[in-house]
């Protein structure tokens, strides 16, 4: 059942009249319609009416209406206006471009631009090195997208994916103090991609592939790591892997478990899961299953692309067939990134006992937290309104900033697991517990751990 959320906060502006109920008339309607109030402020109070903004976390545009409607049954009630705070805070767009020189005289133009400029694109012209000294290339990363496959919505094109990429550059920004910008590509053809990330790279000291679909993804990021002096990072793939083997060594930790003697299911297979997977066989688990739309991965299947004939080579050590469900039994942890309400409470109870259910698919889970608390002892979600939320945000902010710093040019497998294990080390084992397993994405401790342990492990390549 959907639950209400900051992501649908709504303040509605009231006219009521001005009886000594009218404050507790209006909050139980909009209770009753099953929204949450998050304030109540009366605006403006007048002999014959007062006017009132209630703001309220709902979960759909439908449920807005039925609040609508709820309060304007009662007797002497109009709404005036309804207003989403969340389109509000999207009104211009989410990030802008400042000067970090004063341009006070014709001395500081003389400097800052020409002529005094020309100096210093010819020393970076003897020296190209010079610009990430000299230029913001230092500091900047750009997000690029093709649009393809934006959050959970699908390909809605690269117009569309531009409030994500906003965003993206934002989180960058508050975390760990990188300059990123939205590159939003109007092409999904593989190559063009490709081109137009070398075209753009000489002002960037790091490129973020973002909301790519996969396996396109994957021939992507594969290429531009090739032909790049820049690190290239794919956070659906790589920053959803750090964050979910963090969490998951430290859930181990709190269950008694060793990963060595875990059975791994990894439901979707796609970017998310098949760079989970690939981390997770770096530390080398008793088994992994990966299971997409069609079951279980395996060689026999018939229907496997580059990506899945690797999983089914890599994975599925007694090369079981089967469902989701039949995957599950006997498994130690499940890990979701794939679609809502995949299963319920009785097949987590067919898991092994102390059961570890990350159920990361957003805004709806694979299964229900509560239903999957029945039976499971940690439970974990993409979502900020339950315990153990898995956000890429602890990860990508403190990759960047740590690759930057070390001004490295490439990624490796060693980089991503110290990011990993920086993240875990956060919680330490006075705060560890069924309910902590990650910090919060608000933690000042996270971002700098993570760059720290980024620029140790880029260091050593």
């Amino acid at each position: 059942m959907p639950v209400p959320g900051p992501g649908y906060s709504i303040t509605l502006r009231v006219e009521a009249p001005p009886s000594a109920s009218a404050a507790g008339d209006l909050a139980a309607a909009v209770g009753r319609a099953g929204a949450v109030i998050t304030a109540f402020d009366v605006v403006e109070s007048h002999t014959d009416r007062i006017v009132v903004d209630i703001t309220a976390n709902t979960y759909s545009d439908d449920h807005v209406r039925d609040i609508t409607v709820a309060l304007e049954a009662l007797s002497g009630v109009a709404v005036r206006k309804v207003s989403d705070r969340t389109f509000l805070i999207h009104l211009g767009g989410k990030i802008e471009v400042s000067s970090k020189v004063q341009l006070r005289n014709r001395d500081d133009l003389s400097r800052a631009y020409t002529p005094g400029v020309a100096r210093i694109c010819q020393a970076i012209a003897e020296n190209p090195d010079d610009a990430r000294r000299l230029t913001i290339k230092r500091n900047t990363v750009a997000v690029v997208t093709d649009g393809s496959a934006v959050l959970g919505l699908g390909n809605l094109g690269p117009a569309a994916a531009l409030p994500v990429m906003e965003g993206k550059a934002a989180l960058f920004k508050k975390f760990a103090g990188v300059d990123a910008w939205p590159v939003c590509l109007d092409t999904q053809d593989t190559d063009e991609i490709i081109r137009a990330v070398e075209l753009i790279a000489p002002v960037y000291g790091g490129i973020n592939l973002e909301d790519i679909a996969a396996p396109r993804c994957f021939e992507i990021e594969r290429t531009l790591r090739e032909r790049l002096d820049i690190p290239v990072f794919h956070d659906d793939q790589h920053g959803t892997a750090i964050v979910v083997v963090g969490a998951l060594r430290n859930a181990l930790r709190v269950v008694g478990k060793q990963l060595s003697d875990c059975k791994i299911v990894v439901c979707g297979a796609g970017a998310a899961g098949s760079a989970i997977i690939r981390l997770l066989l770096q530390k080398k688990p008793g088994d992994v299953l990966a299971v997409d739309v069609n079951g279980i991965v395996h060689p026999d299947r018939g229907d496997l692309d580059p990506n899945l004939a690797w999983l089914a080579e890599h994975t599925n050590n007694e090369r079981k067939s089967g469902s989701l469900v039949d995957a599950l039994v006997g498994a130690d942890v499940f890990i979701g990134v794939s679609a809502p309400n995949l299963f319920g409470a009785e097949a987590v109870a067919t898991m092994a006992s102390d059961a570890v259910v990350f159920a990361l698919a957003n805004p709806d889970p694979e299964i229900d937290p509560m239903e999957a608390q029945r039976h499971a002892a940690i439970v974990a979600t993409g979502r900020s309104d339950y315990p153990n939320q898995i956000n890429n945000v602890l990860a990508f902010p403190g990759v960047f900033r740590g690759l930057l710093d070390a001004q490295a040019n490439g990624i490796t497998d060693e980089l991503l697991l110290a990011a990993a294990d920086a993240i875990a080390d956060v919680v330490d084992g006075d705060r560890l517990n069924a309910s902590f397993i990650v910090p919060s994405v608000f933690d000042s401790a996270v971002a700098p751990a993570v760059a720290e342990a980024v620029a140790k492990a880029a260091a050593k390549r």
